[in-house]
């Protein structure tokens, strides 16, 4: 049976530009400061890694019963049994994934325009990571999401919606009233000094929007 997900904040990892030694700790942190989904994003990594890595941070998400989400790889999804997987545009269509995945896990689709997220949704998305709405030092070639965009997105399509790109206790201000479920994190949490303390600031926020 699918889980029911709180999506308000999601911690996307990158190894690169965390500030604790290990992986583990970086997500434990997170999670004990309110990170409500963990997705693990390895771009660079053979197979053979990724999916070491991918038993190894679920761990962690066990011990707190918080879902993992995999980034574009469905292979790794299942062999580690995450809670779901993340795909963008460029990976393999929504359709195939969900065939694949089964309707018992969750499936996240990136989207950056309304045709897309209407796609997206009937193509068997759960939800969607809208963005970039900032640009970003992980992210600096993609096109970025207007407002206007946003709100067509929202008004249009009846998904749990997580905005990505450049989210942080700055910008987070710019979404108030726009409907939206929840932020998906990765440099404002694991760039923290304090990634406990960082992330109980966001989802304060992110529960006052």
């Amino acid at each position: 049976m699918k889980p029911e997900i709180d999506y308000s904040l999601y911690l996307v990892t990158d190894r690169q530009l965390m500030s604790t030694p290990t992986l583990e700790e970086a997500v434990e942190q997170a999670i004990k400061g309110g990170a409500t989904l963990v997705q693990l994003r390895e771009k660079t990594v053979s197979s053979l890694d990724f999916y070491q890595i991918a038993k190894s941070i679920k761990q962690v998400t066990d011990a707190y019963h918080v879902p993992l989400i995999i980034n574009d790889r469905v292979d790794v999804a299942l062999a580690v049994d995450a809670a779901g997987v993340h795909i963008g545009q460029n990976d393999l269509p929504a359709e195939i994934v969900r065939s694949i995945i089964g309707s018992d896990k969750i499936l996240g689709v990136s989207a950056s325009t309304l045709d897309e997220a209407i796609r997206a949704k009937e193509s068997g998305a759960d939800y969607l990571g809208i963005g970039a709405m900032f640009s970003t030092k992980t992210k600096t070639d993609v096109e970025l999401v207007s407002m206007e965009e946003l709100e067509k997105i929202r008004h249009s399509v009846r998904l749990p919606l997580v905005l990505i790109g450049g989210i942080n206790l700055e910008t987070l201000p710019h979404f108030e009233g726009m409907g939206i479920d929840g932020i998906a994190v990765i440099s404002a949490l694991i760039s923290a000094k304090d990634i406990t303390e960082e992330a109980k600031k966001l989802k304060k926020a992110v529960s006052q929007l």
